[in-house]
């Protein structure tokens, strides 16, 4: 499925097709031509890039805010080195949901795919469970 809608999961400064941006949180945007655009004449970056990953989602159901909120939540706590870090990577790595999200093209590491940052936000919400994420405002 195409994704045309999306949204900013947190602020986006970076350096865009269309020139430096800075992109409040929450603000939408849609796909032409390939590329998420700020209006039709600002084309930011295509969706699957490393900038449209690290600060957009999908909001074609309407709660990209909410996807998002879990998507900084769950990559937040992988990140954490802490006692708990390989047995949440165990978990992720073991669970049949979480595989359809990554990217086959690596096998002994772990990246996700693009859609990942589509996914429905039951999924999500799964996932962030699994590793005791939690999202920001619950």
């Amino acid at each position: 499925m195409e994704h045309l809608h999306y949204i900013t999961r947190k602020r986006a400064r970076f350096e865009a097709i269309c020139g430096r941006v800075n992109i409040p949180y929450g603000t939408p945007l849609e796909v032409r031509d390939g590329f998420l655009t700020l209006a039709p004449d600002k084309p930011l970056c295509a969706p699957d890039s490393e900038n449209g990953e690290a600060f957009c989602c999908s909001d074609e159901d309407g709660r990209g805010r909410e996807r998002g909120a879990y998507i900084d939540a769950i990559l937040s706590k992988l990140q954490k080195r802490d006692d708990q870090w390989q047995a949440r990577w165990d978990k992720i790595w073991n669970l049949p949901l979480c595989a359809r999200y990554r990217r086959p093209d690596f096998k002994d590491y772990w990246l996700w795919d693009h859609s990942f940052y589509c996914a429905p936000v039951e999924h999500l919400a799964q996932i962030a469970a699994l590793i005791g994420a939690v999202p920001a405002g619950r």
